[in-house]
């Protein structure tokens, strides 16, 4: 009878997981379409006899998208902690949804002139309006619903649903490099994904519906207002800050090897659009097996040995492990050097989303986490492929964004080391008081 109980509660768990995670695939699938066809986007939208004006402005409009995130953060995150975590994750969904039909169905600037750009902007400024709360909504949930002494291994899975929309992504993009002419990818075959994006958006929304409020929400006896969540913030913006900080490194080196890898590969190594989505299928995958590993191994011994572990490798290697790609630019060479970033990335990452959530206030815990990682990812993570694009222009060096990789790590360090210093006779196992 036990077991039988036992096997029932883990099938539930298992079950709102899937449940809570799925808006968080369809987020991140839509947001890594966009870098995967950045180059046929350009050409769609952004017509110039430039090429890398044209790919400039595609990114610009990818990382404004990011700007909204803070803005999302603070409103729809003030709105989760005040109303409760089910519903907020609901309206995220729908807006999400909103957003990524409009880029979908949006006809080229060839049909409607400035218009096209303009309504690909605005699909872009909606989904990272909602996308400033959904994943800080989703770790919180989980973190919230996550059994004793296992909060990293339950929060890791918000980043392993991440990995699960880039595999699929990828290997729908691999599949049409491989089906179709390269012409009609260019004109139209890139939408495609765009639409099956979309088509699943009715199947998810109806399993988010059946999420249960958390426990933990529900024994509040005070919700705060808008105001109150507001001072707040005011109160914490040193933990907001740090928080910020410590997660650059996540979001840069994401972007870095996930959005931006397929235009890395077919534009800077020159190799063909289906070998770059594989290694990026590949990199999915990776992500995907190290995180919850390394976010159970963080339950195990703590987020400080991973979080200064994780920051230091790439502070040594990132830069040298690019030159060593660019100087031989083959497919086994650029899977091995992505796999290295991703193992880097994964390992850090497992043990970065639960520490945000264990450092915010409970109070201000959705807003608290959602603003520290927007603001991460709009002033840092969300730019870097602009920023990559734009360091290997000016100096030349094709390894360069290796350098924005191991900038980003020093934040993430020295976050670290603030958020977890330890006390007189102490080890720093936990965040110190801030």
């Amino acid at each position: 009878m036990q077991s039988t109980t036992s096997a029932t509660s883990t099938s539930s768990t298992l079950a709102t997981v899937l449940r809570v995670t799925s808006g968080n695939f369809l987020e991140m699938f839509d947001f890594f379409l966009y870098g995967f066809y950045a180059t046929y986007i350009a050409a769609t939208f952004f017509p110039s006899h430039n090429e890398y004006a044209s790919l400039m402005l595609t990114f610009v409009t990818f990382g404004a998208g990011f700007l909204m995130r803070p803005l999302g953060a603070v409103i729809l995150g003030a709105y989760i902690d005040r109303i409760g975590r089910r519903k907020g994750l609901l309206l995220t969904l729908t807006m999400m949804a909103a957003g990524t039909v409009l880029v979908a169905c949006v006809p080229g600037y060839a049909t409607i002139g400035i218009a096209a750009p303009l309504l690909v902007l605005a699909g872009r400024l909606l989904q990272g309006f909602s996308a400033g709360v959904e994943l800080g909504g989703v770790s919180v949930y989980l973190s919230e619903m996550a059994t004793p002494g296992h909060k990293g291994f339950y929060v890791s899975w918000q980043s392993a649903s991440q990995q699960a929309a880039i595999m699929v992504a990828a290997l729908l993009g691999f599949l049409l490099n491989r089906t179709m002419a390269p012409h009609d990818i260019d004109t139209w075959g890139w939408r495609v994904p765009f639409f099956i994006g979309c088509i699943i958006v009715p199947f998810l929304f109806v399993i988010r519906r059946s999420l249960q409020e958390t426990e933990a929400f529900k024994a509040r006896v005070h919700r705060p207002t808008f105001r109150e969540i507001l001072a707040s913030l005011g109160v914490n913006w040193r933990v907001v800050l740090l928080g910020m900080m410590l997660t650059v490194m996540t979001t840069v080196s994401f972007y870095l090897i996930t959005v931006y890898a397929p235009t890395f590969g077919k534009k800077v190594l020159k190799l063909s659009a289906a070998d770059s989505l594989l290694v990026t299928f590949c990199i999915g995958l990776s992500n995907f097996f190290w995180l919850p590993v390394m976010g159970a191994l963080s339950d195990r011994i703590g987020r400080w040995p991973l979080l200064v572990t994780f920051t230091v490798l790439p502070i040594l290697t990132a830069h040298p492990v690019l030159a060593w790609l660019v100087a031989q630019p083959t497919f086994a060479h650029m899977l091995e050097a992505e796999l290295w970033l991703s193992f880097i990335y994964a390992s850090y990452n497992g043990a970065t989303v639960v520490a945000l959530t264990e450092i915010m206030p409970p109070q201000v815990r959705t807003v608290g986490f959602s603003l520290a990682y927007s603001l991460a990812t709009a002033i840092f993570g969300g730019f870097t492929p602009v920023v990559s694009t734009w360091l290997i222009e000016r100096t030349g060096d094709k390894a360069a964004p290796g350098w924005w990789m191991a900038f980003a790590a020093a934040c993430g360090l020295i976050a670290a080391v603030l958020l977890y210093r330890p006390k007189a006779g102490a080890s720093p196992a936990q965040p110190a008081n801030i």
